[in-house]
């Protein structure tokens, strides 16, 4: 399995599923061996072809890890689990004690606002607001609402949003790429962040999360800059994306009001 220091390709064709989880360490310096012992399990065990990708982040404030891994359903990933997670757990518990795990998330991505990238511009950067929904059509609601707005205003040092919603219809996560942390700060403290803010809060069935692990606090600015902050630590990638099939290319912009051109066929959705 190849590993690379490059985001994942989040618009892949044959991604049919995301799964999300956070992980929490006891202390900061446990981050890495961490991640390290994921990644070492993964590398050392037969993977299921329909495993395509595994991407680990790291907290910025040294509390957790946030693990993005991409299958291309939902049945072969609960038969994994069913029959060998738990193995797998036990061995990075032992490299790695004191993990807690809340959870994971299944996502379906639905859309996605890339802007160009003329000069090769990496994300250095990773954010992921999410919302309470109350089904399906507030998730696109909400989605389509704040792609429309960030395709028209082209917010500087945005590399990408990949808008996924929870397969039961409760959740929308926004997996934002940003050039760095002053681009993110630049952005919390702008009026498209509050116009943004106003939108969703008067949308039905739509409440923002509170992050729940979220940044340090800082003095006198938006209270957006609480949300929870990543940097890339490591992808694995067991299946590459299919020759042909791959999503479109960074550099084609969105395209008001969808914001997006991604015209590859996308997953059912819920409802």
């Amino acid at each position: 399995m190849p590993l690379t220091t490059d985001f994942p390709d989040i618009r892949r064709a044959d991604a049919g599923t995301a799964l999300v989880s956070t992980w929490l360490v006891p202390t900061a310096d446990l981050q890495r061996p961490a991640a390290d012992a994921v990644h070492t399990e993964w590398e050392h065990q037969e993977r299921p072809d329909a495993m395509l990708s595994l991407t680990t982040f790291l907290s910025t404030d040294g509390g957790h890890l946030l693990h993005y891994a991409q299958w291309t359903n939902d049945d072969d990933h609960r038969e994994w689990a069913r029959t060998r997670r738990e193995a797998a757990v036990g061995r990075i518990d032992e490299a790695v004690p004191g993990i807690r795990r809340p959870g994971l998330v299944r996502y379906r991505r639905y859309r996605s606002y890339v802007p160009e990238r003329p000069d090769g511009r990496r994300p250095g950067l990773l954010v992921v607001p999410a919302f309470a929904t109350t089904g399906p059509a507030a998730q696109r609601t909400l989605a389509d609402t704040v792609l429309g707005v960030l395709a028209r205003e082209h917010v500087p040092g945005l590399l990408g949003a990949h808008f996924h919603l929870s397969q039961d219809g409760t959740k929308v996560l926004n997996y934002a790429e940003w050039e760095d942390l002053s681009a993110w700060r630049e952005f919390a403290d702008r009026g498209v962040s509050a116009e943004l803010a106003a939108a969703i809060r008067a949308m039905d069935g739509v409440t923002p999360v509170p992050p729940e692990f979220p940044a340090p606090p800082e003095p006198g600015v938006s209270p957006l800059r609480a949300v929870a902050r990543y940097h890339l630590y490591r992808s694995l990638i067991n299946v590459p994306v299919p020759a042909g099939t791959a999503s479109p290319a960074a550099g084609r912009a969105a395209t008001p009001p969808r914001g997006d051109r991604d015209d590859l066929p996308r997953p059912p959705l819920p409802g």
